[in-house]
């Protein structure tokens, strides 16, 4: 058997027909497969690779790393350098009140230690969260995920969970002294890349602050720059209590966290102790990268062109056959008029050498969210083998 076939047996599959390319290397914004293809990244690992494939200062940081020790205990009982390092790093370029890293080795778990801390903290059971949202798949994550297709399957789920309509001001009135939190993406990026409109991310901090609930603001594929902050809440002038953070955070290596003030995180170390514990969160591998990572987005300032270059997308991005495009910016949405066309669209941009892909909650729209780094020549010859596919009969 082939490589292509032992990976369809032996690989546990999420669809019956993945797409089955075999890529054999990746730097930038670029990758290649076993025959040699080129494809320019759109998406990057989904918002993962921020800095570009296989940074050299991240490689370095890896393999300095695993030389010297790579797993030794369960997370948060030794000091652990890598760690230490990051934990610090981060919060200083966070508010004050954002001052406690607790690590875990993905988004979806950053998802479940945050609302194991929320009811904790505020002895609450209710969790609060938003239609078209996604969070994660493990089970808690799915409770709150925003579609119904998507967790039907795998009923009955966490009680207690109140879904709202995102940008509604009218349900924000739902939110009671009995909500422990309410999880919202700063921007919706399944959704197909909402953003809050008209100060609503701001009265929705006021209704927590009033009924006691928690903030928690899930900036797991929106942070570390994609947007063209370093983290999305400071364009929206809110500051949460929880902060979900993954993907970009470990340079391409498994890492996440959630962050809160050390008042509230250390309500997970006694009735119980062991309030929250994790094996692999915080891999010093990982940290060691994830640091690497930071320290390149913030010397090479990549979030200082994401504006630009999402511009330059949007300039280009003009055709009878895109109904809108969303962005906020490098993360974009381009709509179509069904998954069909969109699903055709990606199938030729992939046979072109162009790798994108579409959205949980919006399969019309093809994903635009590549590494910070692409350059504004790749940009270009993306957008130009999108332009002469729509523009090919059929």
């Amino acid at each position: 058997m082939n490589q292509r076939q032992i990976f369809l047996n032996h690989v546990g599959q999420t669809s019956p027909a993945p797409l089955a390319l075999e890529i054999v290397k990746a730097s930038g914004s670029k990758m290649w497969d076993v025959q040699g293809k080129e494809y320019i990244d759109l998406i990057g690992g989904i918002s993962v690779c921020n800095v570009g494939h296989c940074h050299p200062k991240v490689v370095e940081a890896v393999q300095q790393q695993a030389a010297q020790y790579m797993h030794i205990m369960v997370y948060g009982e030794l000091v652990e350098t890598p760690q230490v390092a990051y934990a610090k790093k981060l919060t200083e370029h966070l508010p004050p009140s954002l001052n406690s890293v607790f690590y875990t080795a993905s988004g979806s778990e950053a998802t479940e230690g945050a609302m194991k801390l929320a009811k904790r903290f505020t002895s609450r059971t209710q969790i609060v969260s938003f239609k078209n949202s996604y969070h994660g798949s493990t089970q808690g994550a799915l409770s709150i995920m925003g579609d119904e297709y998507w967790r039907n399957a795998f009923r009955p789920l966490l009680p207690g969970i109140v879904q709202l309509h995102y940008n509604s001001f009218d349900d924000l009135q739902q939110i009671t002294e009995q909500t422990a939190c309410v999880i919202a993406e700063t921007v919706q990026a399944e959704a197909g890349v909402l953003v809050p409109q008209n100060d609503w991310l701001i009265a929705l901090r006021k209704r927590c602050h009033e009924t006691g609930t928690l903030l928690v603001l899930d900036e797991i594929q929106c942070a570390f720059g994609r947007n063209g902050t370093l983290f999305a809440f400071e364009q929206f002038n809110v500051v949460p209590d929880i902060l979900l953070l993954g993907k970009a955070m470990g340079g391409g290596m498994p890492l996440g966290a959630f962050v809160a003030d050390k008042k509230i995180m250390d309500s997970l170390t006694h009735n119980p102790v062991l309030g929250h514990i994790n094996t692999f969160g915080g891999h010093p591998v990982c940290c060691a990268a994830g640091l690497a990572a930071f320290n390149v987005l913030l010397k090479e300032k990549l979030m200082d062109s994401v504006k630009e270059k999402e511009e330059l997308f949007l300039s280009l991005l003009h055709h009878p056959k895109i109904k809108a495009v969303r962005s906020c910016g490098l993360m974009m949405a381009v709509e179509f008029d069904s998954f069909e066309t969109n699903k055709k669209v990606i199938d030729l941009l992939i046979g072109q050498g162009v790798f994108t892909d579409w959205f949980l909650f919006a399969a019309n729209c093809l994903r635009i969210v590549p590494p910070l780094q692409i350059s504004e020549e790749e940009i270009s010859i993306a957008c130009r083998k999108l332009q002469t596919i729509l523009s090919s009969p059929g």
